[in-house]
């Protein structure tokens, strides 16, 4: 086999192992595959997927490492509770975020973004270069535009949090970049500030907050700045969803 060959066929087995496990992880998490079941032999799902039992071993392997499924010798492939699967997994939250939203989902991302970005924050303000200041105001700067649509303003909002993430210097934090992109694509799909001028500035403001705070190398000015985004990120979807918060 030449080059081009091995090439196209190793294309074709990574677009057949990525169908796979987008088709069975999806149907996981959405219920339709119910926690405790067994899935269908190899023969089976080699048959249905129009894969090799290699490209579907490799699928196993990778719904196994996302704590989907578990292989026993002599009992088959069983999906696990729900308790088990790896919501840090950003395909995992994607398919849960396709498979509809609820407020408790939305709840559970809040608490986790509250216990982690305050602290990449205060993180920050302790060990942001000047140069990463630098930047942070130009991300905080292009919040402030009435031309926002939902998309760019969600877009400008990830850019910042990530920006955040990364300049903490914590690489535990960084790896939590797909929850906090979930959450925030969650936040500004049900209810964008993109939608007054007023809200628009809220957001600015509330932003440029957290980098007066890293800039001044004031961790607890960055804890509380960061808090406060994130609390008035969920009283706008709870408004969305009519849920009164506790005072």
């Amino acid at each position: 086999m030449g080059l081009l060959e091995t090439t196209i066929s190793g294309r074709k087995r990574r677009s057949n192992h990525a169908h796979v496990v987008a088709e069975l992880g999806r149907g996981i998490v959405s219920g339709k595959i119910p926690e405790g079941s067994l899935l269908p032999g190899d023969t089976e799902l080699s048959a249905r997927f129009g894969v090799s039992r290699t490209v579907l071993r490799e699928s196993m392997k990778t719904l196994s490492a996302k704590r989907l499924v578990e292989a026993k010798a002599k009992v088959g492939t069983r999906v696990l509770d729900k308790a088990s699967w790896n919501f840090f997994d950003s395909d995992v939250l994607g398919w849960r975020f396709e498979s509809g939203l609820d407020f408790e989902f939305i709840e559970h991302l809040a608490e986790m973004r509250m216990a982690l970005e305050p602290a990449a924050a205060a993180a920050a303000a302790l060990r942001a270069s000047s140069d990463d200041i630098v930047a942070l105001y130009a991300i905080a700067a292009k919040f402030d535009d009435l031309s926002h649509t939902p998309e760019t303003i969600a877009k400008v909002d990830l850019e910042f949090h990530l920006a955040i993430a990364r300049m903490s210097g914590n690489p535990f934090m960084r790896s939590a970049s797909a929850l906090i992109e979930a959450a925030l694509a969650i936040s500004f799909q049900l209810s964008s500030p993109a939608a007054s001028p007023e809200k628009i500035d809220e957001v600015a403001t509330n932003h440029l907050r957290i980098a007066h705070a890293v800039a001044s190398r004031d961790p607890d000015k960055a804890i509380f700045a960061m808090r406060h985004v994130i609390e008035v990120g969920k009283s706008r979807i709870a408004n969305s969803f009519e849920v009164t918060l506790p005072a």
